[in-house]
């Protein structure tokens, strides 16, 4: 049985006349009258009541009609859904992001206009540290990471969304505090105990902050780590040591914490949106031009 029976027969039985609905369905009679008997020796059923004057449905037609229309409204759904899923529409989008990217409007604003666009797709979103957005999308279990800067496989791309400073994070008590407003410059804290991520993190942030300590002169004191940047200003604020963050950290208010800009010209850290290049999910592709309608992708 073919879909093209279901539209000959629900043609008919709403005409009730087979000349009437050879011209809906753009068909000469005769073909359709074959086609109709055709269909009924398949069901093993009369559909219609034929007289030479008039064409009604028969009990079994009555019921037939109200399947094959059911039929073709879910064949009707299931073509919709492929067109819409092909589209970006529908489906599943699973991102990957470090903790420190919804503290920039900019990323939290593109989310909030996918799913005002595209409200019938799920947004997955898992927080990871850089290393793990990596992965993951070699492994292909996300479609996009956002992430701070790291070395990358050639199978990924990328593309600079932004770019943020560095401040220095200091307990309120801390010497420096006093006669720092305008800022300072890293080679203030050589001596300092650091309180930041872990290496084994794999956090983007931590290779940063070895190069800016090597070329200020110093190697840097880690005399605690912690894996959340929260945890992290809560311990600086409790004294036992100095950070350095991205400067979107400071709209998180916490008592006994002091932020202070980094003089240093290479003290800024960036943001990267990154896919495979072999990207195949038009959901992804479709939240990546929203993301990346102004910046430009990064050079290899």
């Amino acid at each position: 049985m073919e879909l093209r029976h279901l539209r000959y027969f629900i043609a008919v039985a709403e005409e009730l006349h087979f000349g009437r609905a050879a011209q809906v369905l753009g068909i000469s009679q005769p073909p359709l009258s074959q086609q109709i008997q055709a269909l009924e020796q398949e069901v093993g059923a009369r559909l219609f009541e034929r007289t030479n004057r008039r064409v009604e449905l028969s009990e079994a037609g009555r019921l037939f009609l109200e399947e094959a229309r059911l039929v073709l409204a879910q064949v009707d759904k299931a073509a919709d859904v492929a067109r819409r899923a092909q589209l970006g529409e529908l489906g599943e989008l699973k991102i990957g992001f470090t903790s420190s990217a919804p503290f920039n409007s900019t990323i939290p604003q593109a989310i909030f206009s996918f799913r005002q666009r595209f409200p019938a797709v799920h947004l997955n979103l898992r927080e990871m540290s850089s290393t793990q957005v990596a992965d993951a999308l070699v492994d292909e279990s996300i479609e996009v990471g956002i992430m701070r800067p790291l070395g990358l496989p050639d199978s990924l791309s990328v593309v600079e969304l932004m770019r943020e400073p560095l401040v220095a994070v200091l307990s309120s008590k801390h010497p420096l505090v006093k006669d720092s407003e305008e800022g300072l410059f890293l080679s203030a804290l050589a001596l300092e105990p650091f309180v930041f991520f872990p290496r084994s993190y794999g956090s983007g942030l931590y290779a940063q902050l070895l190069s800016l300590a090597r070329d200020a002169g110093f190697s840097p004191h880690f005399a605690q780590e912690a894996g959340e940047a929260m945890t992290i200003i809560g311990l600086v604020a409790a004294g036992l040591g100095v950070s350095v963050l991205p400067a979107s950290y400071q709209r998180m208010r916490i008592d006994g914490v002091v932020y202070r800009p980094l003089l240093d010209p290479a003290a800024v850290s960036a943001v990267w949106l990154v896919q495979r290049k072999d990207q195949k999910s038009p959901m992804a592709r479709a939240f990546v031009e929203l993301l990346t309608r102004k910046v430009e992708p990064l050079k290899p």
